[in-house]
């Protein structure tokens, strides 16, 4: 049996927000975990705690949820994706094929972020709240590249139309780069990076420039990219592969 220590031991920097270790045991999100804490309905060492930022050490502390102990934390996972085409990054299958229906690991992962049905390319599938909440959040600025095959005439004002900002449900995005691939008459294969990854933004970007999108293809995730993998491929992310993601600043 766990001994129970004064609960001033708690409030020490050491162990993690209780709110993360009950979203790591997998039956609440963060935000629901904190909800469920403020309504007093978790003890530490047999107080009633209402602040789910206090730090606890699940190996050492006693830690219940509505009079009974928290599940063991679930084991974190986070994939890298070939998303094909004619897949939605969605867990819900009901709407069409789910990309997580291609990971075969016996925990339940999310997409982080998006890629829409018509676009293919690279994405992180997880279970890993920290990481997910770091990718996603907007001050990250976390860049996305895309090759984009396109017909229409590449002109100056088409070019200055995709690089930028373009507003998107009430807010401007940050200016995108482009560079010119490959160009043949009214046909061209151009690279795309953008800060954010708003829904449908690069689409958005060549609507307004007027051309018609053929191809869209995601071929990095901030300095993440793998040419191996062909679509429906997935694997296991690597260490330093994730410690590179989460290493990035919030953007000022």
């Amino acid at each position: 049996m766990k001994k129970n220590p004064p609960i001033s031991h708690q409030k020490t920097p050491a162990g993690d927000r209780l709110q993360l270790v009950i979203a790591r045991s997998g039956i609440a999100s963060r935000r629901q975990a904190a909800n469920i804490i403020t309504a007093g309905r978790v003890k530490v060492n047999a107080h009633t705690i209402t602040e789910p930022g206090m730090r606890v050490n699940p190996q050492v502390d006693e830690i219940l949820l509505d009079g009974q102990p928290l599940p063991a934390a679930e084991q974190l996972h986070t994939v890298l994706i070939y998303k094909p085409v004619g897949y939605i990054c969605s867990v819900d299958n009901t709407q069409g094929r789910s990309v997580c229906d291609l990971v075969n690991l016996p925990v339940r992962l999310v997409p982080v972020g998006r890629l829409d049905k018509e676009s293919e390319g690279l994405l992180l599938l997880s279970n890993d709240g920290s990481l997910i909440n770091r990718m996603t959040h907007p001050s990250f600025g976390h860049k996305k590249t895309y090759h984009v095959t396109i017909i229409g005439h590449l002109t100056s004002s088409a070019i200055r139309n995709l690089t930028e900002p373009i507003e998107i449900d009430g807010r401007l995005t940050r200016p995108a780069a482009i560079r010119i691939l490959t160009s043949q008459g009214s046909r061209h294969t151009i690279e795309i990076t953008i800060g954010e990854g708003r829904n449908r933004q690069v689409r958005l970007l060549c609507a307004r420039a007027g051309f018609n999108v053929i191809r869209l293809i995601r071929t990095a995730i901030g300095n993440l990219r793998d040419t191996k993998l062909k679509p429906g491929q997935w694997r296991p992310l690597r260490p330093a592969e994730r410690s590179l993601l989460t290493a990035a600043n919030r953007v000022r």
